[in-house]
């Protein structure tokens, strides 16, 4: 079993910031490239962040560009996001993601469907 969680949601006002952490419960976490989507009622997930199994590469949204970033700690399965200047835009659930499958398009990493793992989601809402 590979279990995934978030954590770090909450309420916060605009121009605020906010670090989510998800822990991976897998013993080959290093194996695995860790994405951030978030989604909207009656939306499609919309890709945030990723970063590479082996950290050397990460990729971001448009809207999120220059204000998030991803990172990942391989010794305690974990990996974050550091989310600044938060915009009431940005409100959503936050989903973690794991994948752990072959990919073979380039800009496979935007598309929900080529993760395998995936947590429940922490929200996120930002209001004044």
């Amino acid at each position: 079993q590979v279990q995934v969680a978030e954590s770090g949601g909450g309420l916060v006002q605009p121009g605020a910031s906010l670090r989510l952490t998800c822990t991976v419960s897998v013993p080959t976490f290093t194996t695995h490239g860790v994405a951030w989507f978030r989604q909207t009622p009656g939306n499609e997930r919309e890709f945030v962040a990723m970063i590479r199994a082996t950290g050397d590469r990460t990729y971001y949204g448009d809207s999120v560009k220059g204000r998030f970033a991803i990172s990942r700690d391989n010794y305690k399965n974990t990996a974050n996001l550091q989310m600044n200047n938060l915009k009431p835009e940005d409100t959503a659930v936050y989903y973690c993601a794991a994948d752990g499958r072959t990919h073979t398009y380039t800009t496979w990493y935007r598309n929900a469907r080529e993760y395998e793992y995936w947590g429940q989601g922490t929200q996120v809402t930002v209001s004044s």
